[in-house]
């Protein structure tokens, strides 16, 4: 009897987790949960449902996540996987075997946003094979407005929106996702703090992210990053120190420290360069790198750092974007063709050997031939290890998209030549 009304409770909280894709909740706030003690009460009632709903499918219910974008997104997912496992949720690589799908987005390029759209909707037959069926959107494409516009007029199987702001609060959105029974949209754009209660679900050792920052100040023209990540914001040194620390232990051997310029890292102790020190004296065998630098903050301090400390890994990403001074400042990127050159000989004198990597624009607003000729020869006499580069697209409220384009085919025409340069490198 006891077997027999638990897994009738089971399938009422399935019957819960139907969601009903015309009714629609958006919550500015979240309110209902701010505290510690209100998160840690919330995962208790998604791990009482979660483990109800494993009772009747025979297993722990599972998550399919995937990730859209850079290495900040992967570390995002990878604490969101975390909040999901402390719910009672397991992971599969079959995204037809899950229950819940989590889709993490990028909105620094258009071809990005265009693949997690394009996913977004082939997801339309998942959700309609099985009741219960949870569709998560999240990340930067999710922090826009007109994005998560789009996703309510156009994707009304998706069940929860939310944003990189709101990563705490994920499991109250979710619970309120089942609760409700309505569509969730949180459209709190708050700058928060790094949420260090947040355990991640990582990938086996080797490899480690570790994010020390998060935010931009520098409002590149073409950039969306400030406006869907926020300000800058530091965590302190002793929390990254700590993490680096139990990385180690547990075999960790390749730790990247993420930023979107990792130079502007300070707490109110601890500027980049000394953190590096307190982390490379740690104990045990490991290499530590870093990315994204900004040409405009590398000093001397940093290279001189990377070429003495023995765990410090000798390479640099250091994205230059063009070679033409003109299309700098109109880029707003505060140094020049001439001074990015001199800090790579200066690395490379520092550290012979060293492996450099970089990006590069092509098609950038009002960009002339001469422009792109300047940005040819930089890239020439850079004699770059990795380049990666990209035609342009426009970023929807960002100072270069309100700018006359370039043709595709001319944009094109250029990213071929370069890419041909790049290639005899």
């Amino acid at each position: 009897m006891q077997r027999r009304v638990f897994r009738s409770h089971s399938r009422l909280l399935l019957r819960e987790m139907t969601v009903h894709s015309h009714k629609l909740l958006t919550y500015t706030a979240m309110k209902e949960v701010t505290t510690l003690d209100d998160i840690t009460m919330t995962l208790e009632k998604l791990t009482e449902i979660t483990d109800n709903l494993g009772t009747l499918l025979g297993h722990p219910p599972l998550a399919y996540t995937r990730t859209f974008g850079c290495q900040q997104n992967e570390s995002d997912t990878e604490r969101l996987q975390g909040q999901l496992a402390r719910m009672g949720y397991d992971f599969t690589d079959d995204q037809e075997a899950a229950q819940l799908v989590l889709i993490n987005t990028c909105a620094v390029r258009e071809h990005a946003e265009s693949r997690a759209f394009g996913h977004l909707g082939a997801l339309t037959h998942w959700k309609a094979a099985a009741k219960g069926r949870i569709l998560i959107l999240c990340g930067c494409m999710a922090e826009q407005d007109d994005a998560a516009a789009k996703v309510r007029q156009s994707y009304p199987h998706v069940d929860l929106v939310f944003g990189t702001q709101a990563i705490s609060r994920f499991p109250s959105l979710l619970y309120q996702v089942i609760q409700t029974r309505r569509r969730v949209f949180d459209d709190d754009h708050t700058d928060q703090p790094y949420d260090e209660t947040i355990e991640a679900v990582r990938q086996p050792p080797p490899r480690a992210n570790v994010p020390i920052m998060s935010g931009c100040n520098n409002f590149c023209s073409y950039c969306v990053v400030p406006y869907v990540r926020g300000r800058e914001r530091s965590r302190t040194a002793a929390q990254i120190v700590n993490e680096v620390r139990e990385l180690v232990g547990q075999g960790y051997k390749d730790i990247t420290l993420l930023g979107q310029n990792v130079n502007s890292y300070g707490d109110t102790t601890h500027s980049f360069v000394a953190l590096l020190h307190e982390i490379c004296a740690l104990e045990g065998d490991f290499w530590v790198r870093f990315m994204t630098s900004h040409p405009k903050d590398c000093t001397r301090e940093l290279l001189e750092t990377m070429a003495t400390l023995p765990k410090m890994a000798k390479l640099l990403h250091l994205p230059f974007q063009s070679g033409s001074d003109a299309v700098l400042s109109k880029m707003n990127r505060g140094y020049t063709a001439a001074h990015y050159a001199a800090l790579l000989q200066e690395a490379r004198q520092l550290m012979p050997g060293l492996t450099v990597s970089s990006d590069i624009i092509v098609g950038f607003p009002e960009e002339t031939e001469e422009d792109f000729l300047q940005t040819m020869a930089l890239t020439k006499a850079a004699q770059l290890d990795v380049a990666y580069t990209f035609v342009y697209s426009p970023r929807r409220g960002t100072p270069a998209a309100a700018k006359p384009q370039l043709d595709r085919a001319v944009k094109q025409e250029r990213f071929d030549r370069l890419l041909l340069l790049q290639n005899d490198i």
